[in-house]
């Protein structure tokens, strides 16, 4: 029997009232509970819209902005840390999102379970954990199998967009993506990071302090 490795350790963190609050109160509004039956997203938020997943949005801030910036477009947005989940229902509450909507549960199964085939006009995979010893590598959510997974539910001409603050990784994200035969890469290699992406208060003093950024795009093939 093949043991599934999950990208991800769930730490007892701290989870504050008002996000404690948000799960309690919101996530009943905003979340999608998991299911093993595939949905139908239109339905979900009501209309026709191109539809974007985000996975692992973390505190939610970037995530947020998007879709406040693109109301044009609908936002599946997956997250296991109640802390991030908590506070990315409230930014949607306050903002008035009509276009985002949460899962809390792991991303693979979503993918496995809920989405259709060819459903999403985009991915978007900030900063995923760098699993950064070697031992831990196994466990990079960044693999052939998950992209190919990925790659099942992108429509024709569709995008994935990571973004990392680790050589190392970017260096085997680039090398994943691009041995997957079903996607194309939008450049040689990395390219400059997209107005679309926001930059995060992490990244912000990352690069005061001289740090790298890699970004990725890759379109399915038609």
């Amino acid at each position: 029997m093949t043991i599934a490795i999950r990208s991800f350790v769930l730490r007892q963190g701290r989870v504050s009232n008002a996000q404690r609050r948000a799960c309690e109160t919101l996530l009943p509004k905003y979340g999608i509970p998991y299911t093993k039956n595939i949905i139908d997203l239109n339905y979900v938020f009501n209309r026709d819209a191109a539809k974007i997943l985000e996975i692992g949005f973390g505190m939610g801030d970037t995530t947020a902005e998007i879709a406040q910036m693109h109301p044009e477009n609908d936002y599946l947005a997956i997250e296991v840390h109640t802390p991030g989940v908590g506070s990315l229902l409230n930014q949607v509450e306050a903002l008035k999102l009509a276009n985002l909507r949460i899962v809390q549960h792991d991303a693979v199964e979503v993918l496995q379970h809920m989405l259709p085939e060819a459903c999403l006009y985009g991915i978007h995979i900030f900063f995923p954990d760098p699993w950064r010893k070697a031992r831990h590598h196994k466990r990079r959510l960044i693999q052939p199998e998950f992209v190919a997974r990925l790659c099942n539910h992108l429509r024709p001409g569709g995008y994935i967009h990571v973004a990392t603050d680790w050589e190392e990784y970017a260096v085997h994200i680039l090398e994943v993506l691009s041995q997957e035969t079903q996607l194309i890469n939008t450049a040689d290699d990395y390219v400059p990071r997209p107005a679309n992406r926001p930059l995060t208060k992490f990244e912000q003093r990352g690069i005061k302090l001289g740090h790298n950024v890699w970004d990725l795009i890759f379109t399915r093939k038609n």
